[in-house]
């Protein structure tokens, strides 16, 4: 769950957050809270997760709102805890279930084909 810990800064009420930022904020945003507390390891992975991470490229090209650097996971546990994020929604009205690889993958595509392949590398070396 640390990996999450930047949400609460962004806003995206379905979920709770009331924060200011957008919710795609909520890695750079964890980091750099990590940080501060001396936990440089722990929030690379707050950086990196979201999506199935983000380029320096996809950052420009989408205009996000984002700091222009590559957060795409790196280490094995940084792409573990990535790709498993994937199984999951936060969504306090729903009841907690797995989505389907054909689910992530049509999710993933609308954010480009780069996030979709980098889901099946993982996928692949993973399952």
């Amino acid at each position: 769950m640390l990996h999450d810990i930047g949400i609460f800064l962004t806003y995206l009420p379905q979920i709770g957050c009331r924060g200011e930022k957008p919710y795609v904020c909520h890695g750079y945003l964890g980091r750099e809270l990590l940080e501060k507390e001396g936990l440089p390891m722990h929030a690379l992975v707050c950086e990196r997760h979201v999506g199935a991470g983000i380029t320096k490229d996809e950052i420009k090209e989408r205009c996000l709102p984002l700091p222009p650097r590559d957060m795409v996971p790196i280490t094995l546990d940084e792409q573990i805890i990535c790709y498993a994020d994937k199984f999951f929604s936060k969504n306090r009205n729903a009841i907690v279930r797995e989505k389907t690889v054909a689910e992530i993958e049509r999710e993933l595509s609308l954010h480009g084909s780069e996030q979709v392949m980098r889901f099946f590398q993982w996928h692949r070396l993973f399952s």
